[in-house]
């Protein structure tokens, strides 16, 4: 995608909003607030609003679900829990598992008793595995966009849109949060910050592709990559980078690459933060 208007970052804005906080916002601006998402969204920028009373709006509501976030753990509380992960290992592939199942188990062994037996002593630590590295970096990666999503600088979304995660310097972005790919040249990635963000979207899966504006916060222990992990949960190193990163940084032309993919041209802006350790 390449860069928007004002008032087509202001329309995403407003369906990023669920409707009864859009009917509420709506209701604030002065305008009718009945009818669906579309009608609201048409009749609020009709009256060119105030986008700072939106942004303000959102950041408030989303400022919201990080408190009832907080209510269920602290911050602290869960950096206390992610740093009881000692190793790091999936164990199968990750997005693979039912077919491990299906392929090493159910259509391999004949033998009921068998099937127990090979399930105790692989499957389980197996799936244990698969499912630690899958819990840290889902609550990881939620402290590291609760962060960004709080920065100045950041509008969030508070509905889930394909595409949109936050909005930054008048752009809409997906955010990825993500460790270096173990294919690529680590001296290259932040040498060439641009070209490694090609790469991410020439070699995404079919199953998710997308061509959707993307800021990529990619991590990487350059003297052991196979520890990057451990560098994802270093919130006081990751925490400042980010805010280093977008107290300075601005979307412009320059941010907006080329890709194939499928033998199809497309376009999109993406910005690319390389944090090291």
């Amino acid at each position: 995608m390449p860069l928007l208007s004002q008032k087509e970052v202001l329309n995403l804005k407003l369906g990023c909003i669920p409707l009864p906080d859009l009917k509420m916002l709506s209701k604030n601006l002065g305008a009718s607030n009945i009818g669906t998402a579309t009608e609201i969204i048409k009749t609020v920028l009709e009256r060119y609003p105030n986008e700072k009373v939106i942004d303000e709006f959102i950041k408030e509501k989303y400022s919201k679900r990080i408190q009832e976030r907080r209510a269920i753990i602290s911050d602290e509380d869960l950096k206390k829990e992610l740093l009881k992960v000692k190793t790091f290992s999936w164990g199968v592939v990750q997005g693979q598992l039912d077919q491990k199942i299906q392929t090493e188990y159910v259509r391999r062994i004949v033998r009921y008793e068998n099937l127990l037996n090979n399930v105790k002593a692989k499957l389980h630590d197996d799936v244990t595995n698969y499912v630690i590295c899958t819990w840290f970096n889902h609550w990881t990666t939620v402290l590291i966009e609760e962060h960004i999503s709080t920065h100045r600088m950041i509008i969030p979304t508070i509905k889930n849109i394909k595409g949109i995660d936050i909005f930054f310097d008048g752009q809409p972005f997906d955010l990825k949060v993500t460790y270096l790919p173990r294919k690529y040249n680590p001296i290259d990635a932040v040498k060439n910050p641009s070209n490694l963000a090609i790469w991410m979207y020439e070699n995404q899966g079919a199953q998710r592709f997308g061509s959707d504006n993307r800021l990529f916060v990619v991590l990487l222990d350059k003297d052991n990559p196979e520890r990057s992990w451990e560098l994802k949960r270093d919130f006081a190193l990751v925490f400042q980078k980010i805010d280093n990163f977008f107290d300075k940084e601005t979307v412009s032309e320059k941010d907006e690459i080329v890709f194939t993919f499928r033998r199809k041209t497309y376009t999109a802006v993406s910005k690319v933060l390389i944090i090291t350790k």
